[in-house]
């Protein structure tokens, strides 16, 4: 395949495309030529990022307000898709809370697994069983660095992000033989609404620095086809090295636990 159009359109389908990553997925893929399929539980901003990107870019574009953690997810996207080719699926929707474990509702955990992991598990099923047939394709999760040791205040959604991590490599390898690329996207922090909302300082300096989303998603779709795992930012891939290949897993968890605590100890 000579173009990304070729390989991986001509639909993509981007999950909790509203704002954040999931929108700026949405533009740079719309740039490159996709029309889209955007999901996402937010009606009213789902809407306006739609029709912005369809103005701009003069691509198809199709919103699709849905809630990932209803049970039969797939029957109302089934009959949203029905009559579409997706070439490239992005999971990338995903929520969290901050707070120690036992502090947080156990419905608001399940909730997290049921969006985090149980959605994007399921929607690669689906779709992947499509790519896979028509030989061409390929399947983006986004991942967390929290997925490379135990977080803690944010226990579950590091749980599901490994989760993730480790769906995606395995993919990679199996959906290889049908030219079908999978890739773990393993993000920092990046400046997004989201992440504005949960930090108590957010403008503050830190190490790695907070990337921007446009810079996060531009670095995950040029390694797309080229590695099973990636982790955006040259500082934030030697946060990663140091965590994962000069620390014991013991001193991992420790040395991040210290700095949620730092983070969030007050809150």
């Amino acid at each position: 395949m000579s173009t990304f159009v070729e390989k991986y359109g001509p639909w993509a389908l981007v999950t909790g495309a509203a704002m954040g990553l999931g929108a700026e997925f949405a533009r740079q893929l719309a740039a490159r030529g996709l029309n889209l399929a955007l999901v996402d539980v937010q009606a009213e901003a789902l809407t306006k990022v739609s029709k912005a990107l369809s103005k701009e870019f003069n691509v198809g574009v199709r919103p699709i307000v849905l809630d990932l953690s209803q049970p039969e997810l797939l029957r109302p996207l089934q009959a949203a898709t029905y009559d579409m080719q997706v070439g490239l699926l992005v999971n990338n929707a995903g929520i969290s809370a901050i707070g120690h474990f036992l502090d947080v509702p156990l419905e608001k955990h399940l909730s997290i697994l049921t969006v985090n992991a149980r959605a994007p598990l399921m929607l690669a099923h689906h779709f992947g069983g499509m790519m896979r047939a028509r030989k061409r394709g390929g399947i983006i999760f986004v991942s967390s660095m929290s997925a490379l040791s135990g977080t803690s205040y944010v226990s579950e959604y590091s749980a599901t992000k490994a989760h993730d991590l480790t769906l995606g490599e395995a993919l990679w390898q199996e959906l290889r033989p049908a030219n079908v690329d999978v890739l773990t996207t393993i993000v920092g922090a990046t400046d997004t609404p989201g992440w504005r909302a949960e930090n108590p300082n957010p403008d503050a300096k830190t190490w790695p620095p907070v990337m921007t989303a446009e810079d996060t998603v531009r670095e995950t779709l040029e390694a797309l086809g080229k590695t099973p795992s990636f982790v955006p930012g040259a500082q934030n891939r030697l946060a990663a090295f140091l965590t994962t290949r000069l620390m014991s897993r013991k001193s991992a968890v420790e040395t991040v636990g210290k700095e949620m605590d730092k983070r969030y100890g007050g809150s």
